[in-house]
């Protein structure tokens, strides 16, 4: 399978295939929010479109970067959300990066938001699409995150047929400025748990896959097929 990795900025629109990738912690966050039971989740482009869908829809939670704000019920923390009954609940989620990467490429054939938590099963859902190439879309700093590109990295190695030792993506992402910035305190609404769990791979079985519904941007978990369902481990 052929692949390109790009940042933001260079999402053109012709992505038929694209893996939409924030390790630390979009889309690490999300991955818990599922695993916690969370039914949907709704991607927004601003704060103030997460507070207009919230407003429409008072049973749902809203999530952001940085430390809690009036509005918001939860902040952008694995940590955070590993400890957070979300069943049956709907999430909406707006960050700084992940989710404006996911905005672009919405329109995709297919259209998955990956990190290191679902790599393995990312891998096996473009497997099981059988596309013949896929964008790889780092979101942080314009596409120069080193725990994104380190990500890519690995899906790229696994949609190889490689069995790769993930041990060397992940330190590239432990000695990333954002895991730096996590650990220091610099980021607000971190959780002291957050580095490392964002650098748990292969910790869930499903792929998350994003499309419209409705006019908005909605993720949900993609589980592999009951004969797929070895997939996450013989990627380890």
């Amino acid at each position: 399978m052929d692949s390109r990795t790009v940042g933001i900025p260079e999402v053109d629109g012709t992505e038929d295939v694209a893996v939409v990738i924030d390790v630390m912690r979009a889309f690490t966050t999300a991955a818990w929010a599922f695993h916690r039971g969370a039914d949907k989740i709704v991607l927004a482009a601003d704060v103030g479109e997460a507070l207009a869908i919230k407003a429409c829809q008072p049973g749902w939670l809203a999530l952001k970067d940085g430390a809690p704000v009036r509005g918001f019920d939860l902040v952008n923390s694995p940590g955070v959300i590993r400890d957070t009954d979300l069943s049956g609940r709907t999430v909406i989620q707006k960050t700084t990066a992940g989710t404006v990467g996911a905005l672009a490429v919405v329109e995709a054939k297919l259209a998955l938001c990956a990190s290191f938590a679902v790599a393995g099963a990312t891998a096996r859902a473009l497997a099981d699409a059988a596309a013949d190439s896929v964008t790889f879309v780092a979101t942080g700093e314009d596409g120069r995150a080193a725990e994104d590109l380190a990500c890519a990295e690995y899906l790229d190695r696994l949609l190889a047929g490689d069995r790769p030792d993930p041990d060397p993506y992940l330190l590239r992402a432990r000695t990333s400025p954002a895991a730096d910035d996590l650990r220091g305190g610099r980021r607000r609404g971190a959780h002291p748990a957050d580095v490392e769990l964002c650098l748990e791979v292969n910790r869930f079985d499903f792929a998350m896959k994003v499309g419209l519904e409705e006019g908005m941007a909605v993720l949900r978990p993609l589980r592999p097929r009951p004969d797929a369902a070895s997939a996450v481990h013989r990627a380890r």
